[in-house]
């Protein structure tokens, strides 16, 4: 497997710089929000990630979906589709990312979501992952482009709970009830996490610190999420969460990730 593919599969599966949750947590946040999607209504969901890579170059690119709620029993179906990738990285990542990526644009995929939005499942993954493979290899056999299959390969090994993960990971951090990364909170002001209500509008700031090994040296690392959530219907739409390397005197800090996720209606 060529090193750049291999890199461009981390940087999509692997999750942001976390910190792990505090032991004993408290209730959820999300407690008081209920689930209500705007059903038959138009979306448009961006997500963009901006990372500094092992060259200290930056990767750019924006994933640009199209989703739409529809009932479905007691519960919901969600269909998505990547529209389009937007990318303003290196070339040479830039090229594996949307060699991995072109497979699923244009795809539909379709979530079930129970009444409580409490998790979400993929309708038929199976078939999905059979048609983005093969398109990969034919993509790749067609434009002589060894890497291409050797990619194709490498997701088709991936543990089925991995590729879903890989679908799925913006769509369950669309959910509030299904959003295991927003904080538990005891109270509206709890040390590095504070809540501020506004009509229909949460939102949810939280600062996490550890430490990040930059150049082979332990340096610390300041994480700042923010998360704003519509509580009429129980969507978060909009996320913010940036990776800071703070010196060591504590007076300066240096940007190294940030990831933007923003729901509006479709144009």
């Amino acid at each position: 497997m060529p090193a750049g593919a291999l890199g461009a599969l981390l940087l999509l599966t692997a999750s942001p710089l976390a910190v792990p949750a505090s032991s004993g947590a408290p209730a959820a946040a999300t407690a008081e929000v209920r689930f209500a999607p705007p059903v038959g209504v138009p979306l448009r969901y961006r997500v963009t990630t901006r990372r500094i890579g092992r060259d200290g170059k930056l990767i750019d690119f924006a994933l640009v979906y199209a989703l739409q709620w529809q009932r479905t029993g007691r519960g919901y179906r969600l269909d998505s589709v990547l529209e389009r990738i937007d990318s303003g990285g290196e070339p040479g990542v830039t090229r594996m990312l949307m060699m991995m990526l072109d497979p699923l644009v244009g795809e539909e995929i379709s979530y079930l979501v129970p009444p409580d939005g409490s998790r979400i499942d993929m309708v038929d993954p199976d078939q999905l992952w059979e048609r983005v493979t093969a398109r990969m290899e034919k993509a790749g056999a067609e434009a002589d482009r060894p890497e291409a299959r050797q990619l194709a390969q490498l997701i088709a090994a991936l543990p089925a709970a991995e590729r879903d993960r890989l679908a799925a990971a913006d769509i369950r951090a669309l959910i509030a009830p299904a959003n295991d990364a927003l904080p538990a909170i005891a109270t509206p002001d709890d040390g590095d996490v504070s809540i501020v209500d506004d009509g229909a509008r949460r939102t949810i700031a939280m600062v996490e610190r550890d430490s990040a090994s930059v150049a082979g040296k332990a340096q610390p690392l300041e994480i700042a999420n923010l998360w704003t959530i519509d509580t009429d219907t129980g969507l978060v739409v909009r996320e913010r969460r940036q990776s800071w390397i703070v010196t060591a005197d504590g007076e300066g800090r240096r940007l190294i990730e940030e990831r933007v996720r923003a729901l509006e209606p479709a144009p």
